[in-house]
């Protein structure tokens, strides 16, 4: 591009006499240097780690996301619009960090006191968006599955992001063409799925859109792979590729225990010791929360009426409405309290 310029860029003496010539020679040469920088910011653009995050949702996930990004030397900022939790997330990273140390640095505290610290200045929280977006190579939004507050989300912070900074969703349920269309970069838009408990899962779902570019895919792998986690590619369809599996097998247990075929007790201990997975569908709904099994079912059925795996369960439904969504109130399928 640069022996373009140059040739174009070659007047003789007489032709340079004249001011029409000049100014043509003038726009010849803005036009190419222009080109010329466009492609170089762009390569910049196309090779440029992500380094700088941005997480929005101070919850458990967004939490985790931030902990596993600082530990392995990204610079992180925390938000959220609540001051209150910001605080409980950083005091739960640190807490986390410091189970870490007991493994790792048993017999070094020192080590194990320079390791938190180190990580710990890795973090910083906010309760503005907007204005800590300025700088950051990723977005990654992990706040409540809900289509409308992440499209608002979105579609405010594109105003005032940099050009080459990449928006991903950490949805479970939702497309990820829908959230992005609130915004102008539907070729920096994709999905990173996490899975909790963060630090302890391997596993990112990369989630890409029929507009997603290869750049802003290999973006998004590769800082999957720098946080030390396995990444899979996927395609913006429902559930992507774990919860597509998971639910309707999760749905069908209590189908399976709705008709009486099987109490949940049995149920849970046939899958765990006749196929070997760690817990039961049963325990899984309770520890996943049933009313988030329930509104992605919702997404799905509405999406999808006629599919005999996405229709909706009865029990599952009653216990959402009586507020019983399992671990974290105390009771679901099973009791804890």
């Amino acid at each position: 591009m640069v022996s373009e310029c140059q040739s174009a860029c070659t007047f003789s003496h007489s032709q340079l006499l004249h001011s029409g010539a000049v100014l043509s020679a003038l726009q010849t040469m803005a036009f190419f240097t222009h080109q010329v920088i466009r492609g170089l910011s762009s390569s910049a653009v196309r090779n440029a780690a992500i380094k700088h995050v941005t997480i929005i949702g101070g919850g458990q996930m967004g939490a985790g996301i931030a902990q596993v990004a600082a530990t392995t030397g990204h610079s992180v900022v925390l938000v959220d619009t609540n001051e209150e939790i910001l605080k409980k997330s950083a005091k739960g990273i640190e807490g986390s960090l410091k189970r870490v140390v007991k493994k790792k640095f048993a017999d070094k505290p020192d080590a194990g006191a320079e390791f938190i610290a180190k990580v710990m200045a890795n973090v910083s929280i906010s309760t503005d968006a907007a204005s800590v977006v300025g700088s950051t190579d990723l977005v990654l939004e992990a706040i409540v599955e809900d289509l409308k507050i992440k499209q608002g989300l979105f579609g405010a912070l594109d105003k005032v992001a940099p050009a080459h900074t990449i928006f991903a969703s950490n949805t479970s349920s939702l497309p990820i063409t829908d959230i992005a269309s609130s915004t102008s970069r539907l070729d920096r838009f994709g999905g990173l799925h996490f899975f909790n408990p963060v630090p302890m899962m391997k596993l990112v779902e990369v989630i890409g859109t029929s507009a997603t570019s290869q750049d802003t895919f290999d973006s998004l792998l590769a800082f999957s792979k720098a946080l030390g986690k396995t990444p899979v590619s996927c395609k913006d369809t429902p559930g992507f590729i774990v919860n597509r599996l998971l639910v309707p097998y999760m749905m069908e247990a209590i189908r399976l225990h709705e008709r009486g075929h099987g109490s949940k007790e049995d149920i849970d201990i046939a899958m765990k010791l006749g196929a070997g997975y760690p817990m039961g569908p049963f325990e899984l709904l309770d520890y996943v929360g049933l009313d988030t099994a329930k509104f992605i079912m919702d997404g799905w059925v509405e999406k999808d009426p006629d599919n005999p795996l996405m229709q909706p369960s009865e029990m599952l439904n009653k216990l959402v409405a009586e507020g019983k969504f399992g671990k974290k109130t105390g009771e679901g399928f099973y009791k804890y309290k």
